[in-house]
C-alpha cells in the first residue's frame, strides 16, 4: 500500500490559496479516480483507492500545515507503511508558478509542512512532489504569499501543473519515481538560458 498526501490548511478560507496546492492536486486525483468515499481519520480526510492494482490512501491532513505530521504519522504507522512508500504533494515558493518537480528525498527546505512529517516520521525519504508557485511579490512577506490566492494567470498555470503531476503520480505507483522523474521533471534547455535545470536529488525551498 502507499499514500499520497497533499498537503495545504483546512476550511473554506484558505481554499485555492497558494499553500493548498497539495489538497487542490488531491481533489483533482480523486475526481479522475472518481473517489468519493472520504472518512475522518489520522487527524485527516481519507479514502482508499486502487491506481495499477496498487493499493492507495490519499490523505489530506486537516491538522493545519505546521502540523502536517501530526496526520501522516499515525497513518505510516497504522498502515506499516515505510517512508519509501509515502508520497507528499506540496508548494514550492522556489519554483515559478506552475513548474513542477518531483525528488525521491530531500530536506524540509523552509517548509513547516515538510518539516513536521520529517520530525514526526523520522525520516526524509520519502517522494516529494513540489507544485510552484512562485516567488512573494516585493514588500510582500511569506505568509502573506502563501495564503494568497492565486492570479489568474497563476491559477491557469498551476491547473496545468496538476494535470500533468497526475499521470506522473499515477507513473511513481506504477513504475517507479525514477522512471516518473526522469519522464516528467523540467529538463535543461541549452537555447535558453534561464530555463530549469533538472538537478540531483537536493532539496530546493518550499514556502
Amino acid at each position: 500500500m502507499k499514500i499520497i498526501t497533499g498537503l495545504g490548511n483546512p476550511g473554506q478560507e484558505y481554499n485555492n490559496t497558494k499553500h493548498n496546492a497539495g489538497f487542490m492536486f488531491i481533489d483533482a486525483l480523486a475526481k479522475t479516480l472518481n473517489v468519493d468515499s472520504w472518512q475522518e481519520k489520522f487527524n485527516a480526510i481519507v479514502a482508499q483507492t486502487i491506481i495499477g492494482g496498487n493499493k492507495v490512501l490519499l490523505l489530506k491532513p486537516m491538522t493545519f500545515m505546521n502540523l502536517s505530521g501530526n496526520a501522516v504519522g499515525p497513518a505510516l504507522k497504522w498502515y506499516k507503511i515505510a517512508p519509501q512508500d509515502l508520497i507528499v504533494v506540496h508548494d514550492d515558493m522556489d519554483l515559478p508558478a506552475g513548474m513542477i518537480r518531483i525528488r525521491t528525498k530531500g530536506s524540509s527546505g523552509g517548509h513547516n509542512g515538510i518539516k513536521s512529517i520529517i520530525t514526526c516520521i523520522g525520516s526524509n525519504e520519502f517522494t516529494h512532489v513540489r507544485i510552484g508557485i512562485g516567488r512573494p511579490l516585493p514588500n510582500w512577506r511569506v505568509n502573506d504569499h502563501v495564503l494568497s490566492k492565486f492570479s489568474p494567470a497563476d491559477k491557469t498555470a498551476v491547473d496545468t501543473a496538476i494535470e500533468q503531476l497526475i499521470p506522473a503520480v499515477k507513473c511513481i505507483i506504477t513504475q517507479s519515481v525514477d522512471i516518473a522523474m526522469n519522464k516528467y521533471n523540467p529538463r535543461k534547455d541549452k537555447h535558453h538560458k534561464n530555463a530549469p535545470v533538472k538537478p540531483a536529488n537536493e532539496a530546493i525551498y518550499n514556502g
